[in-house]
């Protein structure tokens, strides 16, 4: 009875803890949970919460100067495609203005789109520059004025920046598809007498790091490919403190990432590449390359072809410029992690019932019926095994009274009896092993893939990346009152925590009282655990908790000893 006193308070003490210190476990872990907060619910009406990645500060009088009058101050020539609006700064030839079109910054109706780039001068710079470098020659300096050969960049309007300096001519055609793919071919003519040596480079700067955190689950930082494998081990820290991280390699190429969004500047696929992510000034980070060195003899020219893509990471794109164009590994430009194997087929599945059904959370309740379909078999065996358990109950309950005093012995009696009466006493979990894994794949692509992002599913549900909004801690929102995050249980978690209850009231009551009580808290600890986490989530959760439930209905005809208490 001690013992049993001892675990029940274990049981108490660990409960508590996950129930108060459960907000600053997903800070540490995954704090890109509690780094996108839900939607707020005011007077019955939705609002969303600013989304940190998309930076909706950066227009504010805490700007270095207003983006608007940064773009007025140099010549542009605008961007314009299905995916992104922008401009090419023609002072310095950079492409320093671009916004994502499709993608909002918050749910509300009237959002502003993903602002991607800015110039150098506003809040938060961040650009793309391609240019020379050289001893003993006068390549355009970085603000060099550049002249375009039209007005508008589009996928079927490609344009062409011009100069001269040092007696040579340079030019840089860039055009564009119509994803989210700049392809940026550097020229030089040599116009003098004597053969020159030149450098092509291409980088990328960003001030400031990334609004995403970067944590041991999902990489958002500064990110390259190089000699064939993918490098998620740099973050902003180690380039600002641990000095330049340098790479040669032939294929590959280097950038930052975010959560949803990428930069990526990709060299020639087949020529040797030095790569660099360094620090230039505090709180400033750059990732570049540079091409081999080329002589140009007199009236001769050379082209370096450098291609950049800025844009949302969706899956089928960044696969397809993986394919077809050749870029070495682009496609893990989202960190899938160890079960990649599992998380692109769901993915791949998902997406396609959400094609057939326009609804992301029907998907989900489909996919669950899948996996739940596939587990049929095992669950039966399962049923089988969990009755061949509450068979012998009587038996292990008197080993257990009789070799009280001596667990190994315990152990090697309970053992024996498992052996003679054929029962395994871990079957019954295996169903559950095996959902780990796709709920596991399931959380990381409701974190990483944008198709997922801004999703809506019924009613109050709009995005089903991000917790349940509605709380009825505050009535549902009439009440002026945000509770804690520990507190701010939606309703969604409510109705996962009641389908637990039910589900465990259906299973076979064990014998020993301390695994009563646990069983009986557990659905209710479970519920405050999955609050914070996404409700697509707890929609296959709860789902596959409704299916288990009319499973075991079902089960429990045709194992009726399931339901009768074991013989003494």
């Amino acid at each position: 009875m001690k013992d049993e006193q001892k675990n029940f308070l274990l049981f108490a003490v660990l409960a508590a803890v996950i129930l108060f210190a459960w907000e600053p476990i997903l800070g540490t872990f995954f704090p890109n949970l509690v780094s996108r907060p839900p939607a707020t619910v005011r007077k019955g009406e939705i609002k969303a919460a600013p989304a940190p990645d998309a930076d909706p500060t950066a227009d504010s009088p805490a700007a270095i100067r207003d983006r608007a009058i940064v773009l007025r101050e140099t010549p542009r020539i605008a961007i314009e495609t299905p995916r992104l609006r922008g401009s090419i700064n023609l002072k310095g030839a950079r492409i320093d203005d671009l916004v994502l079109v499709r993608h909002s910054e918050t749910i509300e109706r009237g959002s502003p789109p993903i602002r991607l780039l800015s110039p150098s001068g506003a809040r938060d710079a961040y650009f793309a520059a391609f240019g020379w470098s050289g001893s003993g020659v006068a390549p355009p300096a970085p603000d060099a004025l550049w002249q375009a050969s039209g007005a508008r960049l589009t996928p079927a309007t490609p344009v062409t920046l011009s100069t001269t300096s040092g007696g040579q001519q340079y030019q840089i055609r860039i055009a564009i598809d119509d994803g989210y793919l700049f392809t940026v071919q550097q020229s030089v003519r040599n116009a003098g007498a004597a053969p020159v040596s030149l450098t092509p480079y291409a980088l990328l700067s960003r001030q400031g790091v990334s609004k995403d955190r970067d944590t041991w689950t999902i990489h958002a930082g500064p990110l390259a490919v190089h000699n064939g494998a993918v490098d998620y081990g740099v973050d902003y820290s180690t380039v600002g403190e641990d000095g330049p991280r340098r790479y040669n390699s032939t294929g590959g190429w280097i950038g930052f990432t975010d959560i949803y969004w990428l930069t990526a500047l990709v060299p020639d696929q087949k020529q040797p590449t030095e790569m660099q992510f360094r620090s230039p000034r505090a709180d400033a980070y750059q990732a570049d390359f540079r091409a081999p060195a080329r002589v140009i003899a007199p009236g001769q020219s050379v082209t370096q072809t450098t291609r950049f893509f800025a844009g949302a990471k969706e899956v089928e794109l960044l696969d397809r410029y993986e394919d077809e164009g050749g870029i070495t590994l682009f496609g893990n430009a989202i960190d899938w992690g160890w079960f990649e194997i599992i998380e692109k087929p769901i993915f791949t599945y998902l997406t396609w019932l959400f094609r057939m059904v326009g609804n992301f959370g029907v998907a989900i309740i489909l996919l669950t019926c899948t996996v739940r379909l596939l587990m049929f078999p095992i669950a039966q065996r399962q049923f089988a095994s969990m009755a061949s358990m509450r068979a012998i109950q009587p038996k292990l309950k008197a080993l257990q009274e009789r070799w009280k005093d001596d667990k190994p012995r315990l152990q090697q009696e309970m053992m024996k009896l498992y052996k003679d009466e054929k029962v395994n006493p871990v079957a019954g979990c295996l169903p559950t092993l095996l959902q780990i894994p796709v709920f596991y794949a399931l959380y990381k692509v409701l974190m990483l893939t944008i198709e997922m992002r801004h999703q809506p599913f019924v009613l109050w549900i709009k995005d089903l990346s991000a917790p349940d909004p509605l709380t009825p801690v505050n009535l549902f929102g009439l009440i002026p009152f945000t509770p804690p995050a520990f507190l701010a249980i939606g309703v969604i978690p409510i109705l996962l925590g009641v389908s637990m209850y039910f589900q465990f009231k259906l299973n076979p009551a064990p014998m020993d009282e301390t695994q009563k009580q646990v069983f009986a808290i557990m659905p209710w600890v479970l519920m405050f655990v999955m609050a914070p986490f996404a409700v697509g989530l707890q929609v296959y959760w709860i789902t596959s908790n409704v299916l288990t439930i009319a499973q075991q209905q079902w089960l429990y005809s045709r194992h009726p000893a399931l339901k009768q208490k074991p013989a003494t």
